[in-house]
């Protein structure tokens, strides 16, 4: 399905340390990172709406808080699969160490636990042990959210090796201190954005992503994600498998202003009914699970669903877990991208609730649209950067 090209020796130089990425063979290279499988995952519904908040900066509602607090928490139920899925995760070699990092494009931090943290904060993850020989003098790093939770610490020059490619001084943000909100999620070691170097929090300079440092040396400066639904994806760096998708790739111009992968959907569709022309700003982006729009196209959704509501005890839109739900369709580049009506339903409410959590909910308090993984499981979308306008590309995936 896809190729992988070891790279013998592949230099990639932050720009703090005031070199270009070197690229020392003469085949320039590709990758494929493969998902694994977090085990200890609750699909929450609210608390997926509580993170999207506090992500972005935004205030959370007390009663969404509340609904995150009253569903399910800790490992999943005692079954054979989840059925209702999983977060999947990328193993990363940091420092000569194995972490399992999530792949964020709504962020441009590479942050990891590390031997900085009290030990309690550790337990349960891998981390990266620090080298004080690397650290990057005076450099800092803080991610802060609305309710005050967040993480922070040092910064370290280090070896990074993600696939075939490695990148010898990659900024790592080492964590001095987590809040309780990430301790609780104990299979993810941290965090590797792939957002724009823009948004990155290092200060007093903002670091490098990791795939703006090797992205002039791969063979094409793209990633592709390849998110699935009950099962683990890819990210394919350097390359565009077209096994992956059917149909051709739709282009759109990103909008680079806010650091996001940013464009603009010009309409969308429930199930088989009429186009709707609006215009959707919004942001693609890996790290957040819940599909969010305005607040128009999210009540012209939840209208074709039979005793569908939105409610303020459970945080949200929700419906019957036996409801048939309809297709959702977003116009992007004049293409029709839809996601089919079994990927909205999210999760039940509580463990074994016959009520579910709409995988679509309001942006409202966000101020722009999200299409995260609810939406991105059932494509092919393609991250481009040629350094003037980089671009998204969105194709059906494969299959579906």
């Amino acid at each position: 399905m896809h190729h992988f090209t070891t790279v013998a020796a592949f230099v990639a130089f932050l720009g703090l340390v005031g070199a270009s990425p070197v690229e020392l063979t003469e085949r320039k290279p590709t990758f494929s990172i493969h998902q694994v499988e977090h085990k200890r995952f609750a699909k929450n519904g609210p608390a997926a709406m509580v993170k999207t908040l506090r992500k972005y900066g935004k205030e959370v509602p007390q009663h969404v808080i509340s609904a995150a607090a009253a569903g399910p928490t800790g490992s999943v139920s005692a079954r054979p699969a989840d059925a209702y899925d999983s977060e999947y995760l990328c193993p990363v070699s940091v420092g000569g160490s194995t972490l399992n990092l999530d792949f964020d494009t709504g962020s441009a931090d590479l942050w990891v636990y590390s031997s900085l943290q009290p030990t309690a904060q550790r337990s349960g993850h891998d981390i990266y042990t620090v080298d004080p020989t690397k650290k990057v003098s005076g450099s800092t790093w803080k991610i802060s959210y609305g309710d005050g939770s967040g993480a922070g610490g040092t910064v370290y020059a280090d070896k990074v090796v993600v696939g075939g490619v490695t990148a010898t001084s990659q900024a790592v943000e080492a964590a001095t201190s987590v809040s309780a909100q990430f301790q609780d999620d104990t299979d993810n070691d941290g965090l590797l954005g792939l957002a724009f170097s823009s948004i990155n929090t290092v200060s007093p300079n903002p670091a490098k992503t990791f795939f703006d440092n090797v992205r002039t040396s791969l063979a094409a400066p793209l990633f592709a994600v390849t998110l699935k639904y009950h099962a683990a994806g890819t990210y394919d760096f350097g390359y565009i498998d077209t096994a992956k998708y059917t149909g051709s790739i739709t282009y759109v111009n990103v909008k680079t202003t806010n650091g996001f992968w940013e464009f603009t959907s010009t309409g969308y569709a429930v199930g088989s009914g009429s186009t709707v022309s609006t215009s959707i700003d919004a942001i693609a982006d890996t790290g957040t699970t819940l599909l969010y729009l305005p607040t128009a196209v999210v009540k012209a959704y939840y209208a074709k669903v039979t005793g569908s509501s939105n409610s303020a005890s459970y945080g949200g839109y929700v419906f019957p877990c036996s409801a048939t739900l309809p297709d959702f369709t977003a116009i992007i580049g004049g293409s029709r991208q839809t996601v089919p009506g079994k990927y909205i339903n999210y999760a039940p409410v509580t463990d074994g609730s016959s009520t579910c959590f709409g995988g679509i909910q309001d942006n409202t308090g966000i101020g722009f649209s999200i299409f995260g993984d609810i939406f991105l499981k059932s494509k092919y979308v393609v991250h481009e950067n040629r350094g003037s306008t980089p671009r998204l590309g969105f194709a059906q995936q494969a299959g579906i």
